[in-house]
């Protein structure tokens, strides 16, 4: 059937609406098209309300088309515009950012500044899937949609550093050695780098323990990549439904836990498996936008993760919390003169704090994907900071949980996109609501 595109929808796709048969007026969600773009397709799924549909020609194609970059594109389950120009793909993102706010019913909504950089080789972390057969080894990602392996000889969103070990670590894969054989044996592997790329940490996950050659690997790859400063083997316990359900068995490794990486004048030392934010060029502009210009007595950073917001805090505000349910490496690290920082779920730490009477100045938060949710938005319009900054990767949950603090007497008065994830749907947003 034909269909005309007439708007980007969260996820990757184009909206259309059928024009003809018996589901006339149906939406249809159709991936790899861009807004305008008369093209044909063909329904593979229905679902509640929409149906999917598979792009088979591009009859009248956007200015903004381009050839994508990489030739796994439309397999891979991991970029979806790499067929958009780059000032298309921010563009786009703008239109679901406010659309999806104004859908939850917050209006007025301020001019929305977007703040982009390279839009390639930007990802200073990878994890490839592990195909290990006759004596060889395929690294690569899902097939889109699937769980399907998909073998990936490139992918530019990677820094360079990461493709180039991910290259030795398949053709070490190859050799008949200890250091191969234990390669063979891995699942997964993830790599991950530091600023400027001068160091790389190396995860290799397992079914089953390492029968022996870790070390021999280690010492075979950083032989060829020198940048390598430490690695550690992890056994996956059991079957998830995702990787973030995931849980592993950590061993004892090689090298260093983890390494300093500079941002925004700070050196943050991150162990390995930390959480950090992907995108190497913007992580700089994020701390700036989130922290400049906020000064004061007191500020909170909750879901703080390694401290990336507290420590700039730190330099304008009289003292500074840090939370983080996993605080562990953070209590050891963010300490001194005006520095706090404390174990605990954000919404215990507010509890008592409401108790105590505590208002802060300032409160960051950068929640994971499923955002606060409604108890700690309500705990907040009872503490009542005079500034929150939320850190969102997900417009949807910001919406939800934005609406709730504005009718709580917040008010929206500065709304960034930061296009952390180029080539992909996925975007990072900084919301500042002030009483």
């Amino acid at each position: 059937m034909k269909l005309r595109i007439e708007k980007p929808v969260y996820g990757g796709a184009g909206l259309a609406h059928q024009t003809e048969g018996k589901d006339t007026g149906r939406a249809v969600f159709v991936p790899f098209t861009l807004p305008g773009e008369l093209i044909e397709a063909n329904i593979t799924e229905k679902s509640t309300g929409h149906d999917e549909a598979a792009l088979l020609h591009v009859l009248e194609p956007s200015p903004n088309r381009v050839k994508p970059e990489c030739p796994h594109f439309g397999q891979c389950g991991g970029c979806q515009y790499q067929h958009a120009d780059y000032p298309a793909q921010f563009a786009i993102k703008q239109e679901i950012l406010r659309e999806t706010l104004e859908r939850a019913g917050i209006v007025g909504l301020p001019e929305i500044t977007v703040h982009s950089a390279e839009p390639w080789r930007y990802r200073n972390r990878i994890r490839l899937r592990i195909n290990s057969a006759n004596g060889s080894l395929e690294g690569g990602y899902n097939r889109r949609g699937t769980n399907e392996f998909l073998p990936i000889q490139h992918c530019p969103i990677a820094a360079p550093l990461l493709w180039r070990a991910a290259l030795a670590f398949k053709e070490i894969g190859a050799e008949a050695s200890a250091a191969g054989r234990c390669a063979r044996e891995a699942v997964e592997v993830e790599f991950f780098c530091s600023d400027g790329e001068k160091k790389l940490q190396m995860t290799v996950f397992t079914a089953k323990e390492h029968a022996g050659g870790f070390g021999e690997l280690c010492e075979r790859l950083h032989s060829v990549v020198p940048e390598l400063a430490g690695a550690a083997p992890a056994v996956i316990i059991g079957k998830a439904q995702s990787r973030k359900a995931q849980k592993t068995k950590p061993l004892t490794g090689w090298g260093t836990d983890g390494f300093l990486y500079s941002v925004a004048g700070e050196d943050y030392w991150v162990n390995r498996g930390s959480f950090f934010q992907m995108n190497r060029f913007l992580i700089d502009k994020m701390v700036h936008v989130v922290t400049k210009q906020r000064t004061g007595q007191l500020a909170w950073d909750l879901y703080a993760g390694v401290g990336l917001f507290s420590r700039a805090l730190a330099r304008s505000f009289e003292q500074v919390t840090a939370i983080e349910i996993a605080g562990t490496d953070l209590v050891s690290t963010f300490k001194g003169p005006g520095k706090k920082a404390i174990t605990s779920t954000t919404a215990d730490f507010l509890r008592a704090a409401s108790i105590q009477r505590e208002r802060p100045e300032l409160v960051v938060m950068d929640p994971p994907r499923a955002g606060v949710g409604a108890e700690v938005c309500s705990l907040l319009a009872k503490i009542q900071p005079q500034q929150i900054t939320y850190v969102s990767c997900d417009p949807v949950t910001l919406a939800r949980d934005a609406k709730v603090l504005l009718d709580s007497g917040y008010h929206l008065t500065e709304l960034h996109l930061l296009d952390m994830f180029p080539q992909t749907f996925h975007m990072e947003t900084i919301a500042v609501l002030k009483r």
